[in-house]
């Protein structure tokens, strides 16, 4: 009983050895990390995790490495029958302490001791490395033809920034459309006014921008689809349907071929190509 108390879980691919825990993770989140982290009500003591390459070893450490952060704090809220029945008018805030290191994705989160959640009392700090991140430097619209309507350059300057998505907006309202129309999986009759878009990136980001010499760019082309109509087999609920998203393109895919795969994948059934009734 004393091992299963201290055992600590990090995954579904967990398995115990005493005190020790070892989790492979062949997918998704494989942060190269060294974090040694207080106890709580759950994981009584402390413990020390290492992790690598899809691997995570983690083992329960002496308690008196790292403490909790305990604060006495003077209840302001309680009425006179709470502060009788506690026998007191004060109460322990408890927060975790951690330090150490993770790195994933890019992103370098440094624990400095005491993790309140409240960034302006939390003990962390954290930035992207540009050396591992890609950096926005265009969106092209293309019109109803597929041929380039507008290239929107981003410079990455804060001059830019202020009205960068009003103007955005504009010029995707005014690139000619293709409009489509369908049935929903209920055989409710719509419209889908449909454009393409293409965001293009470098790689590198501030001094490391020289980086982008040695990398091919990145392109992802969308198709930007609204509904007239609400769609999606959640409609009318309170979680409610959609009226309108983007998709990644294939390659060699113009609108329809797009919108024809989104159909199929969606339950709906294509039933033409033109204008039939209002658009948002």
């Amino acid at each position: 009983m004393l091992t299963a108390r201290f055992r600590r879980r990090w995954s579904d691919n967990d398995h115990y050895f005493g005190p020790f825990t070892y989790a492979r993770d062949r997918c998704g989140y494989r942060p190269l990390a060294v974090m040694l982290q207080s106890g709580c009500d759950e994981y009584p003591g402390c413990q020390l995790r290492v992790s690598g390459f899809g691997h995570t070893f983690i083992t329960a450490v002496p308690r008196w490495l790292v403490e909790p952060y305990r604060e006495k704090v003077v209840a302001k809220y309680w009425d006179a029958a709470t502060i009788e029945r506690m026998g007191r008018d004060w109460y322990w805030n408890i927060d975790p302490r951690e330090y150490g290191f993770t790195l994933s994705d890019g992103h370098l989160s440094v624990k400095l001791g005491r993790q309140t959640h409240d960034s302006s009392t939390t003990q962390d700090w954290g930035c992207f490395l540009p050396w591992t991140q890609w950096r926005h430097i265009k969106r092209r619209y293309y019109d109803a033809d597929g041929r380039v309507y507008y290239d929107i350059i981003d410079r990455g300057t804060y001059k830019d920034r202020p009205h960068r998505f009003a103007v955005e907006q504009m010029i995707k309202k005014s690139c000619p459309a293709k409009t489509f129309i369908f049935k929903d999986f209920d055989g409710e009759e719509g419209v889908a006014t449909v454009r393409i878009n293409e965001g293009e990136w470098a790689f590198g980001t501030g001094l490391f921008k020289w980086l982008s010499l040695f990398r091919p760019r990145k392109r992802v082309r969308a198709l930007d689809i609204e509904f007239s109509i609400e769609t999606g087999r959640r409609k009318g609920s309170w979680k409610g349907g959609t009226i309108g998203h983007s998709i990644t393109m294939l390659l060699g895919e113009l609108h329809e071929a797009a919108f024809r795969r989104y159909c199929a994948e969606n339950g709906m059934t294509f039933a033409g190509v033109g204008l039939k009734g209002p658009t948002r």
